[in-house]
């Protein structure tokens, strides 16, 4: 048990936020802008993004990236506000930002972005999908929370590379999930890590929440719902994107959040396979890394 490198670890994550590209402010102020209850005009959402330099052109290329399957390429961001909406245009932000956080330090070698970025996507869709059968008013934010869910890991690889390193070997070794890994090596898992890294950030608790309960959804209180659903993506991607179809856990976990939510678990499976082979992903993800 390494229980006080958690502590001093946990006490330090605060000041990841000095490591963004952009100000931790502009954050906070998305986020208020593109908020269901904003009355914030295009023009202003894009004049906020743009006091940032080149994330313009970053935004609008993945804009239109066969992601999106635009018919007509858009080539300002208040366009693809209009045609994306608000939230696809947040979520294109908070990819970039973290994209600079993986530039800016280095990445143990056994740590595959490729695969973390596509993970990502694939939780963030499914945890969309989910949430749409399921008749949530969350949406847009669960489909944030998926490309979020795994940041404490990155966060992890980035800051205590051989903490990671040790962890992994451990999930290994005793063949545990990575989150039950990190619980016996230091007492706390990646949904801490990263939900305490996005409140720094001003991100609202309707994210980072989700987030920090995805792997124990019960305890999220008003937010269990969330968590559900988006731990539930997460057990869906492992078992299709990443082979990990023989988790007792994970099959448990997938059939009593559909009968929580009186979805069907072999036509939500079917559906997933479809939405985690879209060729598009990749494309999106190779913009990222």
């Amino acid at each position: 048990m390494h229980s006080d490198d958690a502590k001093t670890f946990l006490i330090g994550l605060p000041d990841v936020r000095h490591d963004l590209p952009f100000s931790p402010g502009l954050m906070h102020k998305l986020f208020a802008q593109t908020g269901e209850n904003s009355l914030a005009s295009l023009n202003q959402v894009a004049e906020t993004i743009s006091k940032d330099q080149g994330l313009t052109a970053k935004i609008l290329a993945v804009a239109n990236s066969a992601f999106y399957g635009l018919q007509a390429r858009v080539s300002t961001v208040q366009r693809a506000a209009a045609v994306l909406g608000l939230a696809e245009i947040r979520n294109i932000v908070v990819a970039f930002g973290i994209r600079a956080l993986s530039r800016k330090f280095s990445l143990p070698k056994s740590f595959n972005l490729l695969d973390y970025w596509k993970h990502q996507f694939c939780v963030a869709n499914v945890a969309k999908e989910l949430a749409r059968r399921a008749g949530s008013p969350d949406v847009a934010n669960l489909f944030t929370a998926g490309l979020l869910h795994d940041l404490g890991k990155l966060i992890t690889a980035l800051y205590r590379p051989e903490d990671w390193q040790a962890m992994e070997d451990l999930a290994k070794v005793k063949k545990l999930p990575p989150h039950k890994a990190e619980d016996e090596y230091w007492g706390l898992d990646h949904g801490v890590i990263g939900s305490l890294v996005l409140k720094s950030w001003d991100f609202p608790p309707e994210l980072y929440e989700p987030v920090n309960w995805h792997h124990s959804p019960r305890l999220a209180g008003v937010f269990s719902g969330d968590a559900a659903m988006l731990g539930m993506a997460d057990a869906i991607a492992r078992r299709i994107f990443d082979g990990v179809d023989s988790d007792p856990e994970a099959e448990e976990q997938i059939i009593k959040t559909c009968r929580q939510f009186g979805l069907d678990p072999q036509e939500i499976l079917a559906q997933a396979g479809e939405l985690l082979n879209d060729e598009s992903i990749d494309k999106v993800v190779h913009l990222l890394v």
